[in-house]
C-alpha cells in the first residue's frame, strides 16, 4: 500500500510498505480521508521521531476484523480514534482522561496518511465509532478536532451570553468560533495575523476581528462595549498571545491554553492581579471519548458548518503540497488527503 511518510514540513515522501497484518482482536480499515492536523506540522515535536506516517484525523471502512471483534463488521463506515483511555485509572475516574497514561502511549498503526490501517485491539474496543449514514467521509474528519474543542468549553465552562475572544483563527480557533455560537456566546471576537484567517473567522460567526498586531487587549475591550472579554481561548503557539489573553479577561474571566508553545517557553503571570480578579488560567489537550460523541451530534446536526471549512482535497501523492499550505498558515483552513482518490 501507498503512505505518505513525514521527514519533515517540506520532505513528504509517497512511500510502500506492506498492508499492516491484524489479529483477533483487531481490524483492518481502509483509509478514505485523513485530514492534516496544525500538530502534524509543528516540527519541532514532529522531526525528532521522523521518519513517521502521521495523520490522526482520519474516517474510512473496515475492511477485514479479527476473529474476536464481534461489535464491528466489515463494510462499516467509522472514525477511529488514534489515542484512547483506559477508563479505568484515577485520571479516568475523575474525568481528567486526557491525562491518562494509555491515553498518551496508544495509536493506530501506521499512521491515517496511509491507504490502510490496523486498529489494536485496545481502540477497537473502546475507540470505534460507526458513522451515522448521512455523515460523509469528508466530515468525518473532523470528529477529532472537534471533539478537542468541545473539551475545552466545557472545560472553561463556557455559557450563553459569554463574551469570547479566539486568540489565532486557524483550524482549531474556527472551530472554536463556530462552537462558542452554537452554544449562545454573546460577543465572539477573533485575532489572527493574516487576513485571509481573519475573513474566515467572520464567516464561521466572529463578530469581529482584530488584526494580532494591533493593541489587541485595547482592541478587544472597545468592541465588547468597553469591557475585557469573559473568555480568552488561545489558538496560536506565540508567547505572546498567550501574553495578550492574559491582558484580554475580565475580572472572573477565563484563559483557555488550547494550542501549546515551543518547548522551554515560560509564561509569567501577573499572581496578584489572578488573585485580586479572580481569573482562571486553564490548558486543554485532546478529548474524551463522550466528547467525540458529542462531536457527532453536533456535525450531524449542522450545528457547526465544517464542509464549508475544506478548501484542500488532495491525493495522496500530493501530501507534500498538503503539508506545505498547512505549515505555511496560507490560503488554506482545512486540507485533506483522500488515499483512494475522491
Amino acid at each position: 500500500m501507498r503512505v505518505a511518510k513525514y521527514y519533515s514540513n517540506s520532505d513528504v515522501r509517497v512511500e510502500e510498505m506492506p498492508v499492516p497484518e491484524i489479529g483477533p482482536g483487531e481490524m483492518l480499515v481502509k483509509v478514505m480521508a485523513s485530514g492534516i492536523c496544525g500538530s502534524d506540522v509543528m516540527e519541532w515535536y514532529r522531526i525528532k521521531k521522523a521518519p513517521l506516517v502521521l495523520g490522526h484525523e482520519i474516517a474510512g471502512e473496515i475492511v477485514k476484523t479479527g476473529e474476536r471483534v464481534s461489535r464491528y463488521r466489515a463494510g462499516q463506515r467509522v472514525f477511529v480514534s488514534h489515542h484512547i483511555p483506559c477508563n479505568t485509572c484515577r485520571y479516568c475516574l475523575t474525568g481528567n482522561h486526557t491525562a491518562c497514561e494509555t491515553l498518551h502511549t496508544t495509536n493506530f498503526f501506521p499512521g491515517g496518511f496511509a491507504e490502510f490501517l490496523r486498529v489494536p485491539e485496545l481502540n477497537v474496543d473502546r475507540g470505534v465509532f460507526v458513522l451515522p449514514d448521512d455523515m460523509s467521509y469528508d466530515q468525518g474528519t473532523f470528529i477529532e478536532p472537534l471533539a478537542c474543542v468541545v473539551r475545552g468549553q466545557r472545560v472553561a465552562r463556557l455559557t450563553p451570553g459569554q463574551s469570547v475572544a479566539v486568540m489565532g483563527s486557524g483550524m482549531s480557533g474556527l472551530l472554536h468560533i463556530a462552537l462558542a455560537k452554537a452554544l449562545g456566546a454573546g460577543r465572539i471576537l477573533a485575532t489572527d495575523i493574516s487576513r485571509y484567517r481573519l475573513d474566515a473567522a467572520k464567516r464561521f460567526g466572529a463578530d469581529a476581528v482584530v488584526d494580532a498586531s494591533e493593541n489587541v487587549p485595547a482592541r478587544l475591550t472597545e468592541l465588547n462595549d468597553g469591557r475585557p472579554v469573559d473568555l480568552a481561548i488561545v489558538c496560536a503557539g506565540a508567547l505572546s498571545v498567550f501574553e495578550q489573553a492574559l491582558a484580554s479577561v475580565d475580572r472572573g474571566g477565563t484563559v483557555l491554553c488550547f494550542a501549546p508553545t515551543e518547548p522551554g517557553v515560560t509564561l509569567s503571570v501577573p499572581v496578584n492581579d489572578f488573585w485580586r480578579n479572580g481569573i482562571t488560567l486553564l490548558p486543554s489537550y485532546g478529548g474524551s471519548p463522550g466528547d467525540i460523541m458529542v462531536a457527532i451530534d453536533l456535525i450531524r446536526a449542522r450545528r457547526v458548518p465544517v464542509d464549508d471549512m475544506i478548501t484542500h482535497r488532495l491525493p495522496l501523492e500530493q501530501a507534500g503540497q498538503g503539508f506545505r499550505l498547512v505549515a505555511g498558515a496560507s490560503e488554506s483552513i482545512k486540507v485533506l488527503l483522500l488515499p483512494h482518490g475522491g
